[in-house]
């Protein structure tokens, strides 16, 4: 079996952040080198810093909050699907064949540092490759950009998406990714009462198709 690739963001004091969101931060509670009898730190965050997911009351809010989305969406085989250099995503890009209960893209996002200024021409998705995903029945979509949604637009993409229960996460790094079938597993913080929360997450290749 081949080894475990991190595909998340490190999440740094400089990290890219989604304009208008909380910067990240950490502050020194304790030191040893003080004086202190431990090294202790507190952090500031929003819930969607770096690699995170959403869940369906982020743009839904009648939806479910984070702790209600069922646990089988964070680990199984996913497909992952290379779509070059385009900036939009459509229906029409897709393959032909009925999508996976788990789809990754890897876009020309993938190629950014985590820490790059602020592209509002990142890679994403149009709301005709959402309705795709929910009409073949997708479960789990990743993305290597901070939204799966183009910036502007973010509410077509994501209302179609999380309003049919589908299990968001953006801001993976997937350069090392080569188009195929991966064993994902995405981990989120374990928050309640949330709109979607920080994430790791691990992918590694497998040799073939998994069978239904």
């Amino acid at each position: 079996m081949s080894e475990w690739i991190d595909i998340s963001m490190p999440i740094t004091a400089d990290i890219t952040g989604w304009p208008g969101d909380p910067s990240f931060s950490l502050l020194p509670v304790s030191r040893i080198a003080k004086g202190d009898l431990c090294n202790l730190t507190a952090m500031n965050l929003s819930c969607h810093t770096g690699t995170h997911c959403d869940a369906p009351w982020h743009f839904v809010d009648n939806g479910p909050t984070l702790e209600q989305v069922p646990h089988d969406r964070f680990f199984g085989p996913a497909l992952v699907i290379d779509t070059g250099d385009v900036r939009l995503i459509t229906a029409d890009l897709l393959p032909d064949s009925p999508l996976p209960g788990r789809v990754l893209f890897k876009t020309r996002n993938s190629r950014r540092p985590h820490n790059a200024p602020f592209d509002e021409q990142f890679t994403a998705l149009d709301v005709s490759a959402a309705r795709r995903l929910v009409s073949d029945g997708v479960k789990m979509v990743g993305v290597d950009g901070l939204s799966v949604a183009p910036y502007g637009n973010a509410v077509p993409t994501h209302e179609t998406l999380l309003g049919a229960g589908v299990f968001i996460v953006e801001g993976l790094r997937l350069a090392a990714l080569c188009p195929g079938w991966w064993e994902v597993i995405v981990l989120p913080m374990p928050l309640v009462g949330v709109d979607g929360a920080p994430c790791r997450a691990f992918a590694r290749r497998l040799p073939e198709q998994p069978s239904a």
